[in-house]
């Protein structure tokens, strides 16, 4: 899957590609702002929206340390962006002292509940820890001013984390993940709203079903996800681990096809493309001879299964 594909990290790393509905919060997004802020390169408000200035603000980036400027986080990008760039919230536990990623994003978190959080510079201090505790007391938690899975979960639950959305099943459906390549295949493209035909049609294309393929370029499983599409689908699009099974395979490729329709504005040709060829490749050069081929299988496979 995705053969010239190099993502990971991302796009929360937004537009970084993210291409959450308009409108949408990601809290790892306005990770990504304060840190680009900090490099002198975002000027725009932390509000956890994906949008052109956070694309252009990565581009810019990227251009400035020698990267390929995809306007996507992949490692190579973290890696430049440092202790701006890492970790994802929710990854560690956080306390008062530390500096990073994920302490940028609980500050956007906890300005999000109305607390006053002055400035957002991803450091640990005083006044982060005041209005943490303050969290804490009005959400019945004890006031140690640290974050913990508990108190990551309740930062997160009343808010519109799209990184949570997109991992917590609708009321009504089951809770038990399947294990067999086309029930897990029925089950994720009703959670994800994709097409069912569609993704059948993509998981026999490149495995026949068959979860213990690995390709020459270290693609694996049912969807052939490569080591940094997983990566990129895990801390953006779901913001937690998805296990190294049959259904989490198909999770991941189903997680990141829905996010290659929102990208090609739901065009299904133009997003197999990407899955195939890349998103940055297909905008740059458009499909090559054997991409249309095999958008052309698919489609036609599809209308069949």
């Amino acid at each position: 899957m995705v053969r010239r594909l190099v993502l990971a990290f991302g796009a929360a790393l937004a537009a970084l590609a993210l291409a959450h509905s308009a409108g949408a919060v990601n809290p790892q997004v306005a990770g990504v702002q304060i840190a680009l802020r900090q490099h002198g390169l975002y000027r725009g408000p932390i509000d956890g929206v994906q949008g052109p200035m956070t694309v252009r603000a990565i581009r810019a980036f990227q251009r400035q340390h020698g990267l390929s400027a995809d306007g996507l986080v992949g490692p190579r990008t973290r890696a430049a962006l440092g202790s701006r760039g890492r970790p994802p919230f929710g990854t560690r536990v956080i306390r008062r002292g530390m500096r990073g990623f994920d302490v940028g994003v609980l500050q956007f978190l906890l300005r999000r509940h109305g607390l006053r959080i002055r400035r957002l510079d991803a450091r640990f201090g005083p006044k982060t820890a005041a209005a943490l505790r303050r969290f804490q007391r009005r959400a019945r938690l004890t006031p140690d001013g640290v974050v913990g899975p508990r108190t990551a979960r309740r930062l997160c639950s009343q808010l519109v984390c799209a990184w949570r959305a997109a991992r917590r099943p609708a009321r009504g459906r089951a809770r038990v993940q399947p294990i067999d390549a086309r029930a897990a295949i029925d089950y994720w493209s009703r959670f994800y709203g994709v097409d069912p035909g569609l993704v059948r049609a993509v998981a026999w294309w490149e495995s026949g079903f068959n979860n213990s393929l690995v390709s020459s370029v270290g693609a694996r499983g049912v969807m052939q996800v490569t080591p940094a599409t997983w990566d990129y689908v895990e801390t953006v699009l779901v913001g937690r681990r998805i296990p190294r099974t049959t259904s989490g395979n198909v999770q991941v490729g189903v997680a990141f096809l829905r996010q290659l329709l929102r990208e090609f504005r739901g065009d299904v040709r133009l997003a197999l493309a990407a899955y195939f060829q890349g998103p940055r490749s297909v905008r740059r050069h458009g499909l090559f001879r054997e991409t249309e081929r095999y958008v052309a299988g698919v489609l036609a496979l599809s209308r069949r299964l």
